[in-house]
């Protein structure tokens, strides 16, 4: 399994997601927010992680919904008034 920083898994026997932070050979450098907002940092071995599934939050989803609806609206040409 190929990492590279920013990226993010969690242990194989579970727990918190991890960011990864550095990759050496066989070790990863990863950060995480514990329980009490603590910021926590070790250097795992890479046998021990998989990547994680990483949902995104619904405040990401609006975002994304938002600037669709801009890229919409400026791709349409404005409407000329018919006239009688």
């Amino acid at each position: 399994m190929e990492l590279k920083p920013g990226d993010v898994v969690t242990l194989k026997s579970g727990g918190h997601a991890l960011t990864v932070v550095e990759v050496n050979e066989d070790a990863v450098s990863c950060l995480w927010m514990g329980g009490e907002g603590d910021l926590f940092r070790e250097t795992l071995p890479l046998a021990v992680l998989e990547r994680a599934d990483v949902e995104e939050s619904e405040d990401e989803d609006d975002e994304d919904d938002d600037e669709a609806e801009e890229e919409e609206d400026e791709d349409e040409e404005p409407r000329k008034k018919q006239t009688a």
